[in-house]
């Protein structure tokens, strides 16, 4: 044993890590007041709480990103003064961020020892550093390619990438910051097991997240956080769902979809032999047939990367592809741009509403009108008409909750929940006959999930029909009327809701089987 681990060998009642009273002020806001928390070794302690609770800045400051304003910071009983990341990597702190800091044309090993290489004389050895990085990955069951290329691999794999990035520098106090907020159900659930692992070779882990299933299932100890202060601590077995939601939220929250029965009407989407190509030319859709009515929600559920992107962008006009049969409406929509087929009476919530759903500087305002700017109760003759976006804007914040100071504040300066709700204000505002929602709770804590879930619902119940996509597959079972899984750019099922089997689901998602012999092994996803 090196004379550093000897010095990290604790007696058992010293935590590995002790945030005492930390307070962190902005301007105009107190981030983090009075905060304390302790982490073990081998220990999982679980930050839960909604967007903009305090969880991200109250890590930063353990990690040395930020200085906390009051309180102290212990590391294996020793108090400290992180002067920035170095300085907490030196002393044994790893941090995960929720936003990849990998560099995509390096291979895996390469962005493992990034800034700290072994050499051999002048010479950055390659090779120890491939089997090095190689046997990390065997030993924490973080299988991943130390030679691929990182913007060649999915992203699950590039999670793996950071956590062995952490643990290269013989971090022994690891925080993840909401690590599962990208991956897929099944690269979530191998996460948690990694994380056990991990707590069971003696490291100390923060788990960041405001998903209750997964503090639930990997957590010893959950530490709540609202307003920027600690309203609970408790554990899995002295906690549930219900629970835990309403700590976060500050009251009761409805964790199931609230719905009665679809009634399906005329259909609004008619697709037959849909068929596209990927980014790098590759068949993405094959043979692809679909309807949606009004009054009904059809779910598509399938691991990321099996075409739901793809199908999204071909139906909103932004992908070009070739079909049979391409109706909105039981109008022609083939080759139609993606302003036409906002005309056509579509609404479309994108997976990345910062990317895609949102122009950040510009105004929640502006925002709110981003597709009906030339609608001429908001333009005349090329002049925007100001007063009647004020209205609407005035009108859709009180509606969907929009915490914002102003509606002129820019859109860039709200919390990832308020943006998810402006994008659905604005495409729900226009009283959509088909709204194709992809991802719409993606990012977005437990009490905005309930509210975006009420809306699609109450859109579908006012004669709208909805195209659900999501990666969350408790969200497709319980939001949807019909489920249609997705495999390799095709569908390979479709089944009503009511009565739908997870498991059965998951085989089809994972490629398997509608109907598998008893005495198959299970392959359940």
């Amino acid at each position: 044993m090196s004379q550093a681990d000897s010095d990290r060998t604790l007696p058992v009642d010293v935590p590995a890590l002790q945030a005492v009273g930390l307070t962190k002020r902005f301007p105009g806001v107190v981030a983090n007041d009075d905060v304390s928390l302790s982490v073990h070794a081998g220990q999982v302690v679980a930050l839960l709480g909604e967007n903009g609770a305090g969880k991200s800045t109250l890590v930063k400051m353990i990690y040395g990103l930020y200085q906390p304003d009051e309180g102290q910071i212990r590391i294996r009983g020793e108090a400290v003064r992180l002067s920035g990341p170095r300085d907490a990597i030196r002393r044994g702190i790893g941090m995960v961020h929720q936003h990849f800091q990998l560099v995509p044309v390096f291979t895996v090993a390469e962005n493992v020892i990034l800034g700290d290489e072994p050499h051999r004389g002048p010479m950055v050895s390659m090779a120890e550093a491939t089997e090095r990085v190689r046997r990390l990955s065997e030993e924490y069951g973080l299988q991943v390619d130390v030679n691929a290329r990182v913007e060649d691999l999915p992203v699950g794999a590039q999670q793996r990438v950071e956590i062995l990035k952490a643990l290269y520098r013989k971090a022994d106090i690891l925080i993840l910051d909401e690590p599962t907020a990208v991956l897929t159900p099944q690269e979530t659930d191998e996460l948690l097991k990694v994380m056990r692992r991990f707590a069971a070779s003696g490291v100390a882990v923060i788990f960041i997240t405001h998903k209750l299933r997964e503090v639930l299932e990997v957590a010893d100890t959950i530490e709540v956080l609202r307003g920027g202060k600690v309203v609970g601590t408790t554990t899995p077995s002295q906690t549930d769902q219900a629970d835990l939601a309403e700590m976060m939220v500050g009251r009761s929250v409805l964790l199931r979809v609230d719905k009665a029965p679809a009634q399906p009407g005329e259909t609004v989407l008619d697709v037959a032999g849909l068929r596209a190509l990927d980014d790098l030319g590759l068949p993405a859709l094959t043979d692809v047939s679909l309807q949606v009515r009004s009054g009904e929600i059809v779910g598509i559920a399938g691991v990321e990367g099996n075409g739901q992107r793809e199908l999204v962008e071909c139906l909103t006009g932004l992908r070009r592809c070739s079909a049979q049969r391409l109706l909105i409406g039981g109008a022609d929509a083939h080759g139609a741009t993606p302003h036409a087929i906002h005309a056509m009476g579509v609404g479309h919530v994108p997976e990345d509403r910062e990317k895609d759903g949102l122009v950040g500087p510009y105004s929640v305002a502006d925002n709110l009108v981003l597709n009906r700017f030339d609608e001429p109760q908001f333009a005349t003759r090329g002049v925007r008409n100001r007063r009647s976006i004020r209205e609407l804007a005035s009108g859709l914040i009180a509606r969907f909750d929009v915490r914002t100071p102003s509606a002129a504040t820019p859109a860039e300066a709200l919390s990832g929940g308020n943006k998810q709700k402006v994008v659905i204000a604005r495409e729900l505002a226009a009283r959509p006959r088909l709204l194709i929602a992809a991802q719409p709770t993606r990012g977005v804590d437990v009490g905005s999930i309930e509210f975006i879930h009420a809306q699609i619902v109450a859109a579908r119940d006012a004669g709208a029909g909805v195209l659900l996509v999501s990666a969350e597959l408790d969200e497709v079972m319980g939001l949807s009327d019909r489920i249609a899984v997705m495999y390799r750019g095709q569908l390979v099922a479709e089944l009503p809701a009511e009565g739908a089997d997870r498991s059965r689901i998951g085989r089809l998602m994972a490629g398997g089987s509608e109907d598998p012999s008893p005495a198959a092994p299970s392959d359940d996803a």
